[in-house]
């Protein structure tokens, strides 16, 4: 592990404290600390795409000693000073502080294969990452306490090149740490590092590095170090990379390497969330610990039960990882001789009944071993209890165990500045500390129309100028061939109704839904009266080869002079590209096969800046959906050819009803109907689909229960 130091040393002693805002993501989502590092630099505040450590590592010496003496300047950081240590510590003021009053005696332990904090640590490949990263800013603003414990990847997520004929190869670039807010943790005892767990025969040493999102703690487990084997070096290299035995290897050292190194940094959790089965061997670790000290088997399954938190997030069983028994014992060796245990009954934990019942199922797993799972939507929640239901053959499907927390987004990080500052002037400058008031999001509903438009049209306008800008760059350093401009949206206008599809490329998600009719797409397109435009962005998984047939083939209308520029593919999404699209497109598309979607939450960010949604009714659309703040698309007849129905009247939805709207303009310029849309779509998520409305439901139906240990109508898996 690197060792630099994050913060340079030439900081002038009076602008010290810009190491610590810069080092406490805190300050991406307060927009007075965003305001401070852009006014050291604004062309390099761009440049660096936000990244306040890297802006102080290249900005000129001249300009932080000038600053140092700009009485203009040392108000604003005097300021963010002192909000980054009011946000950053522990304060009787939070909502946990006041509602759950005693209730914590440690912290939930919040494990996750990614964490999607910001683009300057690319450690997520999308909506789990993302949303764990939003579970995090939510959890320190409610003040609930946790701490987070993820993987270090050094390579982050696969970088996405395409080639010219639209097939996306996958790179991987290994990034600086100096240049993020990581700082390495060192070990109390002097060793080089913090735990070890066995893999193959081999010990496996691990290190961790730490970063702090406003009160919550984050460590990332990292296995290249010197002392380990070259293989297990890797480990730590790539998310989702390597195949199956990487992953099961990965899994072990996240979930028993990351129960060891809290211990050994000093956390005593009272409570333990596994964020999909990639972390539920965490689950064993703690059964190692009760079993070695002494407690019965059924004292320690019910102990740890009573206390953990599970979420699923996978709607269909091939998306949940299982292992064959023999790479577990090539890999993981023997574990429940540790345990105390027979190999029959380790196994057992991770045996599905109807469901490959040879292979160890992560998901079963923590189900066994868990009182508190959760669905992450509505509907998820129903396909899930069906999915799982052998596991409680005599339980009626609708009394099988699994509730739902339906996902939410984190409005600081996703609300636009400018949104933001029109509800101020319209509901208040205090309107954000009464969030949870349902008659505050009901004005927004009496948004001046004007205003909110106008606000809109300047969102969408640096939109398009950031696409402009990262065609510019891209074209100058990597592409060659003139028909990647057209196709990475220079031809774009501002005058067209833009439609944004921007998430995971997998088939059942069908971003070429809409090309299965490409005359009639044309024609919708290129009208001259009211045209239309597409604007795609994503990423394949790099082992998903229908994903990228799906993106290649969207990439290649793209590139398809004959739609006129009015289709464009932005290369290598990622966060800093997704706040520009969910705040700059007018229509947010989502095309999920039904019921493949467990959630989905683009849409919901999407809303948040007023941006109306159109959706099959799956995932979280099934219950946000009212009619008034989108469109959906309606059910399909069982047997009947789904792709060829939806498609139908994505279609018909479009030339009807969509366009005709969003092109009825009144004497202003204005659409009346479009706003109210907007309006909607801001009440409704704003309202029902905030990380903070999501946080505060798992504290009170998992989190509170768990660190009370409450075993109440406890009713484990038996199937």
């Amino acid at each position: 592990m690197s060792t630099d130091a994050v913060a340079p040393p030439q900081l002038p002693a009076r602008l010290q404290g810009l190491a610590g805002i810069a080092t406490n993501l805190a300050w991406s989502w307060h927009g007075d600390a965003r305001a401070l590092f852009r006014s050291i630099d604004q062309p390099l505040w761009h440049l660096t795409r936000h990244n306040p450590v890297e802006l102080l590592r290249r900005v000129p010496q001249g300009r932080l000693d000038a600053l140092a003496t700009d009485e203009h300047f040392l108000g604003l950081y005097d300021a963010v000073v002192r909000l980054m240590a009011a946000v950053s510590q522990p304060s009787p003021e939070t909502w946990f502080a006041r509602d759950f009053p005693g209730v914590a005696v440690g912290p939930v332990a919040y494990f996750c294969a990614e964490f999607g904090l910001h683009n300057s640590v690319p450690i997520y490949s999308g909506g789990l990452g993302v949303l764990a990263g939003d579970h995090c800013k939510t959890a320190s603003d409610l003040g609930i306490p946790l701490v987070g414990v993820g993987l270090f990847y050094t390579k982050g997520y696969a970088d996405q090149i395409l080639r010219l004929d639209g097939w996306q190869e996958d790179a991987g670039e290994q990034f600086d740490p100096a240049i993020t807010p990581l700082t390495p943790v060192a070990s109390p005892t002097g060793e080089p590092h913090l735990a070890s767990v066995r893999l193959n025969g081999r010990t496996v040493y691990i290190g961790a590095w730490h970063l702090m999102v406003g009160r919550v703690p984050v460590y990332l487990l990292d296995t290249d170090l010197a002392d380990n084997h070259p293989e297990d070096r890797e480990l730590s290299h790539q998310l989702y990379a390597g195949g199956t035995r990487t992953r099961l290897r990965q899994e072990w050292v996240l979930g028993v390497g990351g129960v060891r190194t809290l211990r050994a940094v000093g956390f005593a959790p009272a409570a333990w969330h596994a964020n999909e089965g990639h972390s539920a061997f965490m689950l064993v670790e703690r059964m190692r610990e009760l079993l070695a000290a002494g407690t019965s088997a059924a004292d320690a399954v019910q102990q740890i039960r009573a206390t953990s938190v599970f979420t699923t997030h996978t709607p269909v069983p091939a998306g949940h990882d299982t292992f064959p028994p023999d790479l577990v014992e090539e890999c993981l060796g023997s574990p429940w001789e540790e345990l105390g245990i027979s190999r029959q009954t380790f196994f057992d934990l991770g045996r599905h009944p109807t469901q490959h019942p040879e292979h160890f199922h992560m998901t079963v797993m923590a189900m066994r071993l868990t009182r508190h799972i959760a669905a992450v939507s509505e509907r998820h929640g129903e396909v899930s209890r069906g999915l799982w239901r052998d596991l409680w053959p005599d339980r009626p499907v609708n009394r099988v165990p699994i509730q739902h927390v339906t996902n939410g987004v984190h409005l600081r990080t996703w609300m636009a500045h400018t949104v933001r500052q029109l509800l101020r002037e319209h509901l208040g400058a205090d309107w954000e500390r009464h969030r949870d008031d349902p008659e505050v999001w009901a004005r927004v509903l009496t948004l001046d129309d004007a205003h909110l438009w106008a606000t809109h049209q300047h969102l969408k306008s640096q939109l398009l100028e950031f696409i402009r800008e990262e065609t510019r760059l891209r074209g100058r350093e990597y592409w060659k061939d003139p028909l990647r401009l057209v196709g990475a949206g220079t031809l774009l206008s501002h005058g067209a109704l833009t439609i944004g599809f921007a998430r995971r490329f997998a088939a059942y998600k069908r971003a070429d839904l809409v090309f299965r009719d490409p005359e009639r797409l044309r024609r919708l397109l290129l009208n001259d009266l009211r045209p239309v435009q597409l604007v795609f962005a994503g990423k394949a998984h790099p082992a998903d080869d229908g994903g990228k047939q799906v993106l290649q083939r969207v990439f290649s209308f793209a590139r398809d002079f004959g739609f006129e520029g009015r289709i464009a593919f932005l290369e290598d999404y990622e966060m800093h590209m997704a706040h520009r699209l969910v705040q700059g497109v007018d229509l947010w598309l989502n095309l999920p096969r039904v019921p493949l979607e467990a959630s989905g939450t683009s849409g919901m960010k999407a809303g948040l800046n007023g941006i109306p949604q159109l959706s099959t009714l799956d995932g979280w659309w099934a219950e946000g959906f009212t009619g008034k703040n989108g469109w959906s698309l309606p059910a399909v007849p069982e047997g009947a050819d789904a792709d060829a129905a939806d498609a139908e009247s994505l279609y018909r939805l479009l030339e009807d009803e969509v366009v005709p709207l969003y092109y009825g303009r009144d004497s202003h310029g204005v659409s009346p109907g479009w706003v109210d849309r907007m309006k909607n779509a801001l009440f409704e998520c704003g309202a029902r689909f905030t990380a903070q409305r999501m946080l505060q439901q798992y504290v009170v139906d998992c989190y509170a229960p768990a660190m009370h240990r409450d075993t109440a109508g406890d009713d484990p898996p038996t199937g």
